[in-house]
């Protein structure tokens, strides 16, 4: 008796000692399995590192750097060194009062060092501000795909916000049109109501079971597009925190239309055109002269045999300073003045209809973020009366005062009005991720840089 008491003893702490362990590993499963909530500001922050849009055009500035150092080095002295070998298969051979003679040795080395340095190269100096001005611009670009991202990331965000909003909206829907169902169902079978209103709300079930596969449809699409833009796995489980309905104090604060000062692309025309204009200057010290200097120290010997240690090596020197004036070039340089000139005015003419494009998208963008303030304050105050309808066509058609159809127009005119609020907040949000992008304003993009 003792021993069997003693073996359900041990049993006993033997599954108390496991319960732990299970219940640890079960909630490391759950873990694993619920979905990485991203915030939206999370959400830019990973894009901005993994798209490979952005890491491309962070390569184009280290590409472009890398140029700007070849180009200053032209400034130092150029050091090569260098050897010859030549082995004569027949001399050269001339003729003296009736007799010939060969000339020169069957193998000639000659081998050295030379040096070369720009002393005045006008050309070369007005290049080297080019290509700074070259990185400058390629820096400016990767700051456009920056904000380009985060326009594109902010809308994908804000596009699963709506669509869950309108998951939610029409699986209110759908579980009302069951519910009235299943009352109406009972009803039908005590001859309470008439077959009529029992189809009518089959077919009211029926009808609003595909909203809810389309929006169900319309969340993984747009999870699917906001991965693609953050880079990473399309099976990996993510989604996106807070609701749509959070954002509405944005709706109440003051648009301003702001200016193009900080807008990225007026930005690389005035890069642009600084470079025009620098190539320009390039372009007309082509005429100037160019001085430079070179050093040379070479060895020489001449041998018939291949004993090397019987060669005599006989050492050179020679400075030379090399001045070089242009005088005339067929007019080539002439036309590659006037090519830079007309490049100049025609880049000043996109940049005047650019401008006048995006003040264009600016207005625009701040009358339809003025109207969706209005649709916004509409719907907020129709929904509590269509929701205060629906209920009271419900009540009446319980105690007989009404009809379904009653009942269905009133939804319909509940999910109109809470659809219609979504999409109000919707649209403020995607007209003011527009706008930022062209005032070239977003946080996430100036703290990057």
């Amino acid at each position: 008796m003792k021993l069997k008491n003693l073996f359900y003893a041990l049993v006993t702490l033997v599954c108390v000692a496991a319960v732990p362990a299970v219940a640890q590993e079960n909630a490391a499963e759950a873990k694993q399995e619920a979905p990485l909530v991203l915030t939206l500001e999370e959400a830019l922050q990973i894009a901005l590192s993994e798209n490979p849009t952005v890491k491309i055009a962070d390569k184009t500035i280290e590409t472009k750097k890398y140029a700007k150092k070849g180009t200053y080095a032209s400034l130092w002295p150029e050091i090569s060194a260098s050897a010859t070998y030549q082995r004569y298969i027949k001399k050269q051979t001339f003729h003296i009062m009736g007799q010939t003679m060969e000339v020169g040795t069957a193998n000639n080395y000659s081998g050295g060092v030379s040096a070369t340095l720009p002393v005045v190269n006008v050309q070369l100096w007005k290049s080297l501000k080019l290509s700074a001005m070259d990185v400058e611009l390629a820096v400016e670009q990767a700051r456009a795909s920056r904000i380009d991202m985060v326009e594109q990331v902010s809308k994908a965000f804000f596009q699963v916000l709506l669509a869950k909003d309108s998951y939610n909206v029409y699986k209110r829907v759908y579980d009302n049109a069951i519910e009235n169902h299943k009352i109406i169902e009972k009803r039908f079978s005590v001859g309470q109501v008439s077959e009529y209103d029992f189809i009518r709300s089959k077919v009211t079930v029926a009808n609003a079971e595909p909203n809810v596969f389309n929006a169900e449809n319309s969340i993984v699409l747009a999870l699917w597009q906001l991965k693609a833009l953050l880079g990473i796995d399309l099976e990996e489980d993510i989604d996106c925190a807070g609701l749509l309905a959070d954002y509405e104090e944005e709706l109440n604060s003051q648009i301003e239309i702001g200016d193009l000062e900080n807008n990225t692309t007026m930005k690389q025309f005035d890069i642009q055109e600084d470079m025009l204009q620098q190539a320009l200057k390039v372009k007309r010290a082509a005429n100037l002269p160019s001085l430079a200097v070179s050093i040379n120290y070479m060895f020489t010997a001449m041998d018939e045999t291949y004993n090397f240690s019987d060669y005599h090596w006989n050492p050179y020197s020679v400075a030379v300073l090399n001045l070089n004036i242009p005088i005339f070039s067929g007019g080539k340089r002439r036309s590659e003045i006037q090519q830079a000139k007309i490049s100049m005015e025609s880049l000043q003419l996109q940049r005047e209809n650019t401008e006048r494009q995006l003040r264009t998208a600016l207005m625009s963008y701040y009358s339809n973020m003025l109207t969706n303030v209005k649709q916004f304050h509409a719907s907020s105050e129709n929904i509590s009366q269509a929701k205060r309808g629906y209920d009271i066509a419900v009540k009446r058609y319980e105690v007989g005062g009404g009809t379904l159809v009653d009942v269905d127009n009133s939804q319909l005119a509940y999910t109109q009005a809470e659809l219609s609020r979504s999409t109000s907040i919707y649209n403020y949000l995607i007209n003011q991720v527009s706008m930022a992008k062209i005032l070239g304003t977003s946080t996430v993009n100036n703290e990057e840089n």
